[in-house]
């Protein structure tokens, strides 16, 4: 089990099961979302999502059609992101889980889009666009 939050502590949520592992995207919706050169998520099950407190506080934004980011209306921190593509599915911040995180990243993601001013330097397998399935 897992923990997490947003900035403020307002959203508060626990994630059950074994987390999977970490994906890296670096297209420019993400980066721009974030604020980084990067965004690092965990893909989690609905129902493995458990919203502790903070409902009333989660705002909704369609970023792209069948794309929803969801953050925090007080902090602004994303909280997760859905997509219609992938129905059922959440890709939680990893940035809000209180540590230690047993999961590691595994692949960089839209590597073709990443900002120019950040270097990858590890080895974990790219991909140009989304990972193939």
């Amino acid at each position: 089990m897992h923990t997490g939050s947003c900035l403020c502590g307002g959203v508060r949520f626990t994630l059950t099961g074994p987390l999977e592992p970490i994906q890296i995207c670096h297209c420019g919706a993400c980066r721009r979302a974030q604020g980084s050169a990067f965004a690092a998520n965990i893909p989690v099950a609905d129902e493995a999502f458990v919203l502790e407190r903070g409902e009333d506080l989660l705002q909704v934004y369609e970023s792209s059609p069948g794309k929803d980011r969801v953050f925090c209306r007080t902090c602004g921190s994303p909280v997760f992101s859905r997509t219609t593509a992938v129905p059922g599915v959440k890709r939680v911040r990893t940035g809000l889980l209180a540590g230690p995180v047993s999961s590691r990243p595994a692949f960089h993601a839209f590597v073709d889009d990443a900002a120019d001013w950040w270097t990858i330097s590890d080895d974990l397998p790219r991909y140009p666009l989304r990972k193939p399935d």
